[in-house]
């Protein structure tokens, strides 16, 4: 019987592992590069499982926030991941002054914390300004 439960232990080890490893291949910084366009901050995760990650999505092809969700949480479930909307706003990018803006909130999702898309935003833009406001506009 303890041969049985190291064996499930073993694998269930490898799958947290194996998923801990699709979670760092997902980059965490995805958005357009110039413009002022919606953006989401998404928690993606292990399907029953504790390890997560967030991650910003942002384009100006999207005319609503839910439209950028629609395309991340099929790409998440094809890794065999599930993904939650944290929420969303906006993002002011400016690659010539080399600034961004994070500000706004999502009617459906609601405001993301700023704070936590900044801190995500200021590892992809090392060497920009990154301001974020809870100004709507």
């Amino acid at each position: 019987q303890s041969k049985t439960i190291l064996r499930v232990c073993g694998v269930l080890r490898k799958s947290t592992v194996a998923m801990a490893d699709a979670l760092a291949k997902i980059p965490d910084v995805e958005i357009d590069p110039e413009g002022t366009f919606k953006y989401i901050l998404v928690r993606v995760k292990a399907k029953d499982g504790d390890v997560h990650k967030d991650i910003v999505r942002g384009t100006k092809n999207a005319e609503y926030h839910n439209h950028i969700f629609e395309k991340v949480n099929p790409a998440m479930e094809a890794l065999g991941l599930e993904c939650k909307c944290l929420g969303g706003g906006k993002i002011e990018h400016n690659n010539q002054e080399k600034k961004i803006r994070v500000f706004g909130e999502s009617t459906a999702f609601g405001k993301a914390d700023h704070a936590v898309s900044v801190e995500k935003l200021k590892t992809f833009f090392s060497d920009y300004e990154i301001t974020w406001s809870d100004d709507k506009k």
